[in-house]
C-alpha cells in the first residue's frame, strides 16, 4: 500500500517509472546500501522501480546510461545517489549538468535546508540537484543513506508523480488556465 499518495492512485504511480542509479567507483550490490534504500522508498511510495544500475563515476557513462534510457524508453525518471560531493572523484554533476535542458535549482536548494536542519553546516558541502533531461526527470542525491531518506520522503516522494506529469502533458499546474 501506497503512503503519502494523495497526488494520485497507487495505480498511477506504479506507471511512473523510475530507474535508480547508483554512481561510485567501489560500491557492488553488496554493499550499496544507499541504492537499496533508493529503490526500497520508491517502491513503498508506490513508484515503479524498473531497473537499478551500479556505474562508475565517470562522466561518459554516465550520460551513456541516460542516452540508453532514451533510446529505449526505458523509465520515466532517472534518480542517482553518490558522487555529488567535492571530492576528486565526485563528478556526477558535471556529467548532468551540461545536458538538463531545463534545472530544477529548488531541488537542491531545499535540500540542503533540509539536510542542515539535520547535519548543520555539513550540508553546504551537497551539490545535490535536479533537472530535466530529454523530457525526463533527472535527480543527483548524496550516496548516504540519511541523505536518500531525506531527499525521497520529503520531496521526491510527493513530487516526482506530478513532475513526471507535466513532463508527459498528463497535467498542467494549478488554476484553470
Amino acid at each position: 500500500m501506497s503512503h503519502g499518495a494523495s497526488h494520485g492512485t497507487h495505480g498511477e504511480r506504479d506507471r511512473v517509472r523510475v530507474l535508480t542509479v547508483t554512481v561510485s567507483d567501489t560500491r557492488t550490490e553488496a554493499d550499496d546500501e544507499g541504492g537499496e534504500r533508493l529503490r526500497r522508498l520508491l517502491a513503498e511510495a508506490g513508484y515503479s522501480v524498473v531497473g537499478h544500475r551500479i556505474t562508475r563515476d565517470e562522466p561518459a557513462t554516465l550520460r551513456a546510461l541516460l542516452d540508453e534510457v532514451h533510446q529505449g524508453d526505458l523509465a520515466d525518471a532517472v534518480i542517482t545517489t553518490g558522487g555529488t560531493g567535492i571530492a576528486p572523484r565526485d563528478s556526477t554533476l558535471e556529467a548532468l549538468e551540461p545536458l538538463f535542458e531545463k534545472r530544477l535549482d529548488g531541488f537542491g536548494e531545499l535540500f540542503r535546508a533540509l539536510s542542515f536542519q539535520e547535519i548543520g553546516p555539513r550540508a553546504l558541502l551537497s551539490r545535490a540537484a535536479a533537472g530535466v533531461v530529454r523530457g525526463r526527470f533527472v535527480a543527483a542525491l548524496p550516496g548516504s543513506p540519511g541523505a536518500v531518506t531525506l531527499a525521497v520522503t520529503q520531496l521526491l516522494a510527493p513530487t516526482l508523480e506530478h513532475a513526471v506529469r507535466l513532463l508527459q502533458g498528463k497535467t498542467r499546474h494549478g488554476g484553470s488556465s
